[in-house]
């Protein structure tokens, strides 16, 4: 991610006039940063999607999944991201390159014939194997839905049903990939800043890496980093797995509920907590080392005002009767303060909200915590509309103006240019079959197998059509600014007024609303890489779409044998001790559906619930960016007040539940120290090494946990029986309540 200065270009950047003086391309794309960063030199002879490419792709697209559904259901759920795999397979497609038969084959009964080595290994192999890596390390949103109907509403799911709502939520946004690629893709005012960090890691990868004495190659120092982490990770995971988690005052107060809650750093704000466990400082937020220094600090100074200042003032001051809940909680609860008996109010026969037992029963009441994070995910959100109109609207409607332009006059700057020239693009036909037939897929799984998934098929074409409306103006701003509005809440609010008690129906629009939006732009933000790296089209488009389907096989696959084969999954209640398997992310999700499908917006956020006041915070934060944007017009020499960064901020927390405060406290620490403090005082090593090192620590973990859980936990082995055992932080108090009168077991009634 750019600093906010690289987001715009000089307004003087218009249409350039080349010339080709000999043969020779002159640079004329209007974007600075794109200038520096991207080569402009390119050979269509350079094997691309080779036999090397589909090895390595598909492995590391199915690795990927498989590890990161796996760990998505632990209790700190890593996400291992595709720069690891982009630093891992350089040496294995040399070591392929340099032991491989160069001898031809040919297939069977066909013409075709390919050979396993073609010659050194190339950029562009890299790149496209790096393709099918990105596949495999997005994820797959609708896996979500599949786990807390499977293992929280225990009810049966069609495995049919359940693989294609997974498949079809992934691959729809192709079809709106395709239909506005000539925009987003073609057009050079449409940028992409975040490309430039893939271009400069694949230049820096394919220098060459010469050892100084004294010094490591980058894969010697990640090897050596990797079997450090691979050894060491036996402990946190298995042996003591409370060193995830060492909260002191817990230790220190062990009656204390005020103390616990001060210093949890699970359930409380973390105040002396710390970490041993490199998965429970990347889980949630994603490796540190990879985030600039002025995003992490944006990124904490979001969490300490929101951890530090506004929720020990609501909570202590019995906002909405906070003292009745526990501190930090992403539950749902009922009036007297227990859990919400969620049963009881859904019609088993329908699978929906049973009004008169909802009515005799309760409203649903939050910890206060979980009802401010929902306030702060509006702020944001409007926070991002009024941020970007603000800070990048200008930017936005030039880069749009031109776009146009150039589509009209059919202007192509250097890089379009060579592409168009050394390459059979991609037919919009292929684009608009797959979206025809990924739509009937759709419709089959939400109105066949006794429509389980409750969506019915007008919500379906409601849900593409917000999809198809934002995919250009969020690509845009993606484009131009490396920004993502998000539209989760938005398809939640609508899907959960017209079509309330529905809680698959809910998270289905959701997800085919919102995650086919998404993919449309990490397709496209793909194919303007390949743009970049000059890769053919066509090479491109297939190792997308193979990969996709791979990855989404891959995870439905990981994720449905976990729920069929470890009993208890997601019930951290009837788990052993010591067990993983606590689905944080997904016991989330499945409250969520509780709040905006089960009892709906209706019942949450007006007058006839409890939240209505939550509703100012979309006003909150709409204005939010606005001093921001006065103090900067007014002190333009001020460089740092176009840093701060409002929905950074206000979104800052958006990742809690499920994660905790010692993630965040882990994480911002070790943030600061390698993007600030080494980056400015070592920048030679850090250039070097921190992008290798995250990927060697992340590797390390992996590769540990899948041989601990199919040699260990999968045969019921858990670690020795011990207070160590445990994954929390022995801070149990902590999530008690403290208003008068509440009895919850285990806790002291105050």
């Amino acid at each position: 991610m750019a600093t906010p200065e690289d987001f715009s270009s000089s307004p003087q950047k218009q249409h350039y006039k080349f010339e080709i003086p000999g043969g020779e391309e002159i640079n004329d794309n209007p974007i600075e940063q794109v200038r520096l960063t991207v080569p402009i030199e390119d050979d269509p002879t350079i094997p691309a999607l080779t036999f090397r490419t589909w090895v390595l792709g598909i492995c590391c697209c199915a690795v990927l999944s498989f590890v990161n559904q796996f760990f998505g259901f632990r209790y700190n759920s890593l996400s291992i991201t595709s720069v690891s795999a982009q630093i891992v397979v350089l040496p294995l497609g040399k070591l392929m390159a340099a032991t491989l038969p160069k001898r031809a084959f040919s297939l069977p009964c066909t013409s075709w014939s390919f050979s396993m080595n073609p010659g050194p290994f190339t950029l562009k192999e890299h790149v496209l194997i790096t393709i099918f890596a990105n596949c495999g390390s997005g994820g797959v949103y609708a896996i979500g839905i599949v786990t807390i109907v499977k293992a929280l509403y225990h009810r049966k799911l069609h495995i049919v049903a359940a693989f294609l709502l997974s498949l079809t939520t992934q691959m729809l946004g192709y079809g709106w990939a395709g239909l506005f690629r000539k925009y987003l893709v073609d057009s050079p005012y449409m940028w992409w800043p975040s490309n430039l960090i893939q271009v400069s890691l694949f230049r820096a990868l394919h220098e060459k890496d010469k050892r100084t004495k004294g010094s490591l190659t980058r894969l010697q120092f990640f090897l050596i980093v990797f079997t450090a982490s691979f050894a060491y990770y036996i402990i946190p995971s298995y042996l003591f797995p409370t060193i995830g988690s060492i909260s002191i005052a817990c230790y220190i107060w062990k009656n204390s509920v005020v103390a616990q809650q001060i210093g949890s750093g699970i359930y409380g704000l973390g105040i002396g907590s710390f970490t041993f466990d490199w998965s429970a400082i990347s889980s949630f937020l994603g490796s540190p080392l990879a985030n600039p220094g002025f995003a992490i600090i944006n990124q904490m100074a979001g969490f300490f005002l929101f951890v530090y200042i506004v929720l020990p003032i609501a909570y202590y001051t019995n906002v909405y009767e906070a003292r009745k809940f526990p501190f930090i909680s992403s539950h749902v609860f009922d009036y007297t303060g227990h859990k919400y008996n969620v049963s009881r109010i859904v019609d088993e026969k329908t699978f929906s909200l049973d009004i008169p037992e909802y009515n005799s029963y309760s409203k649903i009441y939050l910890s206060v915590f979980f009802a401010l994070s929902y306030g702060m995910g509006f702020a944001a959100l409007a926070a991002t509309i009024s941020h970007v109109i603000l800070f990048y609207g200008k930017t936005i409607w030039q880069s749009w103006k031109q776009t146009q332009d150039t589509v009209k006059s059919q202007f192509a700057d250097v890089h379009t240019r060579l592409m168009k020239k050394n390459y059979e693009q991609v037919p919009q036909w292929w684009f608009l079959v797959i979206l025809a037939a990924m739509f009937g897929l759709a419709l089959f799984a939400c109105e066949g197998f006794d429509k389980q998934l409750q969506l019915p098929w007008w919500a379906l074409i409601m849900a593409c059509g917000i999809s198809f409306c934002f995919t250009l103006p969020i690509g845009i701003i993606m484009a131009t600014t490396n920004m993502q509005p998000g539209l989760n809440v938005i398809t939640e609010l609508i899907i959960g007024y017209l079509y309330p008690g529905k809680p698959l129906a809910n998270v289905a629009f959701k997800t085919y609303g919102y995650i086919s939006m998404t993919q449309a732009t990490s397709f496209v933000q793909d194919f303007k890489l390949g743009h970049y790296m000059k890769v053919p089209p066509r090479a491109m488009f297939v190792s997308q779409l193979v990969g996709t389907v791979v990855s989404s096989t891959v995870y439905f696959a990981t994720a449905w044998y976990l729920l069929t084969s470890i009993d208890n999954i997601c019930d951290p209640t009837r788990l052993p001790e010591g067990s993983p398997w606590t689905c944080p992310g997904d016991n989330v999700f499945y409250n969520a559906s509780i709040i905006w499908g089960v009892v709906g917006p209706m019942r949450m956020f007006t007058k006839h619930g409890n939240y209505k006041e939550v509703n100012w915070f979309f006003l909150i934060g709409f204005l939010a960016p606005v001093p921001g944007w006065l103090l900067s017009r007014k002190f333009p020499e001020k460089k740092w007040i176009k840093l701060i960064n409002m929905p950074v901020l206000l979104g800052a927390t958006g990742m809690m539940p499920p994660a905790r405060s010692i993630n965040y406290l882990a994480w911002g620490g070790v943030g600061v120290l390698f993007n600030i403090y080494i980056f400015r005082r070592y920048k030679g090593w850090w250039a070097k090494h921190n992008y290798i090192l995250s990927a060697a620590l992340d590797a390390g973990i992996g590769f540990m946990a899948i041989l601990v859980f199919f040699a260990l936990q999968a045969k019921d082995v858990f670690g020795p029986t011990w207070w160590g055992l445990q994954t929390d932080d022995h801070c149990a108090l902590a999530n008690c309540p403290t208003a008068p009168g509440v009895v919850v077991d285990g806790c002291p009634v105050f």
